[in-house]
């Protein structure tokens, strides 16, 4: 598992209130295939929160009104947003 995976899976476990407090997501469950919704049970407000999260965690990554449904499609973003800030300096 690369660095961005890692620290995804890592920020998806985190409650959204208390960010050292696991919200009972188990890190096996945060695949690249599982769904925020369907799969681990994130609200639209999770959603919103855990995006925000992201883009604290992530220098230079941002997230606007881009469908991210699942896990991979996030880590996908994140590494094309990277990608762009390194090729850019």
């Amino acid at each position: 598992m690369n660095n961005i995976n890692q620290q995804t899976s890592r920020v998806v476990t985190l409650s959204p209130m208390q960010r050292a407090a696991p919200v009972g997501i188990e890190v096996k469950r945060v695949t690249d295939e599982a769904h925020f919704n369907d799969d681990l049970g994130l609200d639209w407000l999770d959603e919103i929160e855990l995006m925000i999260l992201i883009e604290d965690q992530f220098a230079g990554v941002e997230i606007s009104e881009t469908q991210i449904e699942a896990v991979g499609d996030l880590i996908r973003h994140i590494e094309s947003q990277n990608d762009l800030n390194q090729r850019a300096l």
